[in-house]
């Protein structure tokens, strides 16, 4: 198989699809590797690291899309790299094509096979390729609030840890699941009070033995979130609905009455966002302000640490990399299913329900297509 590697192209986007390593398992396999030029250069992996490993350097993302049999990224594909699109192609990247219809329609019309990293499944039903980058987000999002949370960054001026006679911040954390336990263990770190809101009592409770009592929990309502987030210093939005559109818990209404100079970190954003004011924000433009609350509502976070997020990423996606370079895109997803799940578009056909339903669109299951 011919593997493509582009280089990213959303804003401030700064990892790569595949590194070095995975190139030179990839050609003692017996598949062929195209680069483009520039890809890995802002993950710390240059072009001759790439050329070492066994790679093809490719001049252009025409041509690293035009001659691959399989392209391999790290974000959604954006609106010009549409024209790269054609039948029989597969792509093999993050997509979350729930609050982008656009992008759907895109792949439908030109009959791409869209394997989308946050809905492929393991054996014990998790998200592995979602779990390092909810990882890095999750660690990220109390290290950003905290930035942003200085006075000379638009917040209230305010130390996450405090001082001894200064008591510290109020972290609230909606969703317990990978970004939630990620900023939570920064939070404590730094010292702060940290409070869980999940709708799940057993995750409450295994939240609890987990830090120990050191966290507060509190069950999901809409009272106990408006409670909570009127009392926070940084508001950390980490829901997921696998596939879905994330729910709006964080009204406007409860936005209004945060601290001024508060901080909303939306993990969530790439699928909608859980912050009813929350809006997608780039590296270059990361925060604005609604009612006085600094939101920070970046879709690619990770990529303001490449060189840790492509490892953690790589390290989960390039055994599934191997495995469609070596069996076929069409017998691997018949062979797991959990990769199947991952299957978003098929020949023309939306195949994930989540997505569907977020589009009021029509799909079925990609077994019965094959």
């Amino acid at each position: 198989m011919i593997v493509g590697v582009p280089k990213e192209v959303k804003d401030h986007e700064s990892r790569v699809g595949i590194t070095p390593a995975g190139v030179r398992a990839l050609v003692e396999a017996g598949h062929k590797v195209l680069v483009q030029t520039g890809a890995g250069e802002l993950s710390a992996f240059p072009d001759d690291e790439y050329q070492n490993a066994g790679a093809e350097i490719v001049g252009s993302a025409y041509d690293t899309w035009r001659l691959a049999d399989m392209v391999v990224k790290v974000k959604e594909p954006i609106e010009k790299e549409y024209q790269y699109f054609r039948p029989g192609l597969v792509l093999f990247t993050y997509l979350h094509l729930a609050p982008l219809p656009a992008l759907t329609e895109a792949l439908m019309e030109k009959q791409v096979t869209g394997i989308a990293y946050e809905t492929v499944r393991d054996r014990a039903g998790s998200l592995p390729l979602l779990t390092p980058m909810s990882e890095v987000a999750g660690r990220l999002s109390v290290q950003v609030g905290a930035e942003y949370l200085q006075k000379t960054k638009g917040g209230r001026g305010l130390l996450l840890g405090g001082v001894p006679g200064v008591p510290p911040g109020n972290v609230v954390i909606i969703g317990g699941g990978i970004v939630g336990i990620n900023a939570a263990k920064m939070a404590l770190g730094l010292g702060a009070k940290v409070t869980i809101v999940d709708l799940s009592l057993n995750r409450l409770r295994d939240l609890d033995d987990i830090f120990n009592g050191r966290v507060f929990t509190l069950a999901s309502n809409s009272y106990n979130i408006a409670k909570a987030s009127s009392e926070a210093d940084l508001l950390v939005g980490g829901v997921l609905i696998p596939g879905a559109a994330a729910p709006k818990l964080v009204t406007a209404a409860m936005v209004k009455k945060m601290k001024k100079g508060a901080v909303i970190v939306d993990v969530a954003i790439d699928q909608g966002g859980s912050i009813e004011t929350a809006k997608p924000t780039t590296h270059t433009e990361p925060v604005y302000e609604v009612d006085g609350v600094v939101h920070y509502c970046v879709t690619n976070m990770p990529a303001a640490v490449p060189n840790t997020s492509t490892l953690a990423l790589t390290n989960a996606t390039f055994p599934y990399v191997l495995k469609l370079a070596n069996e076929g895109a069409e017998a691997a997803i018949k062979a797991d299913a959990g990769l199947a799940e991952g299957v978003n578009t098929y020949k023309g056909t939306l195949t994930y329900q989540a997505v569907a339903e977020s589009q009021n669109k029509s799909w079925k299951a990609v077994a019965e297509l094959l």
